[in-house]
Order: structure tokens, then C-alpha cells, then sequence
């Protein structure tokens, strides 16, 4: 029993060579790309390893079809992979900065300061300062400017009121 393994593994080496050489390989792998799975695309290298010792007869037969007996043996499209990105959450909104700006209006319309401090662009005092004096310069009269320099000095006034310090530039 024992030497008829040994015969079938010479065989089943013999007939890897030689699919390897027909399809211009290199190595034993090369020729993964020539056998197709049931799963669509071609057989990964491990599972052909794998066969080797778990399935010889079949393996055997795959590579006599689909490389040995053809003609001119082609390469099987490799298998159809999610595209990057694919696994978003598809129950979010999307707004735009447009959108954005309109819900920001209305909240302040409306004085719902939670809302407004939800869809205010974080920038430090420093920043807002700079181009608060930038719009007074140049004669434009910026209103989201002011509402956020003004957000910003009552944030700090009552985190001051609370007894933690306020960070000045």
C-alpha cells in the first residue's frame, strides 16, 4: 500500500512538471491559474498543496482537463472581490456643506444653540480672530464669522464660570 502511494505521488509530481513546462512556468503555482474551483476563479496555491495529499485523484484529474488534454490551456479570471470601501454603512446621510450651512442657518433662526454648536467647524480662537480682522479688512462682513467668535467667547466665558481656565492665544 504503502509503495502504490509512493508510485501515485511520483505520478502526480510528474504530471505537475509537466503541466508546468506546457503552460511555461516556473514553479508548481504557476499553474494555479489554469485550474478553476467551483466558487468561481481559479485555485488558491494552498488548496492545491492541500490537495495534493488529501485528493491526489482529483487534483490529478483537473490538471490532465484543463492543462494536459488542451490545446492551449488559458487562464481562468481570477474571482470576482468586493471593491475597497464596500463595507460603508449605507444608512448614513450625506450632506453637503451646502446642506450643512442651510440646517446652521435655520438653527440659528430657530436659537437652537445645541444644533448650532453641532454644525459649527471646530477652529480655535486664535484662527477665527485672524480671519474675523481678514474679512474687516478687506470690507466683507462675514455673519458665520462672527457667530462662531462670538460661540467661542461665551464657550469660554462659562468654562471660566465653571472654573476651568480659558486658553488665550
Amino acid at each position: 500500500m504503502a509503495t502504490q502511494e509512493k508510485q501515485d505521488t511520483k505520478q502526480l509530481e510528474a504530471l505537475i512538471n509537466h503541466a508546468v513546462k506546457k503552460v511555461g512556468g516556473k514553479k508548481e503555482n504557476d499553474i494555479c491559474r489554469y485550474l478553476p474551483i467551483g466558487t468561481g476563479g481559479y485555485i488558491h496555491h494552498f488548496t492545491m498543496r492541500k490537495m495534493k495529499t488529501e485528493n491526489p485523484e482529483q487534483l490529478q484529474s483537473m490538471i490532465t482537463k484543463h492543462i494536459i488534454n488542451a490545446d492551449r490551456p488559458s487562464t481562468v479570471p481570477p474571482k470576482p472581490r468586493a471593491a475597497r470601501g464596500s463595507r460603508k454603512r449605507r444608512d448614513q446621510l450625506l450632506f453637503t456643506k451646502h446642506d450643512i450651512e442651510k440646517m446652521l442657518s435655520m438653527a440659528r433662526q430657530a436659537g437652537d444653540k445645541e444644533m448650532i454648536r453641532k454644525l459649527t467647524p471646530r477652529k480655535d480662537l486664535r484662527t477665527i480672530k485672524r480671519e474675523l480682522i481678514a474679512s474687516i479688512r478687506h470690507g466683507k462682513i462675514e455673519q458665520e464669522l462672527w457667530h462662531s467668535y462670538v460661540e467661542t467667547i461665551s464657550a469660554q466665558a462659562s468654562l471660566s464660570a465653571n472654573g476651568v481656565p480659558a486658553l488665550t492665544p
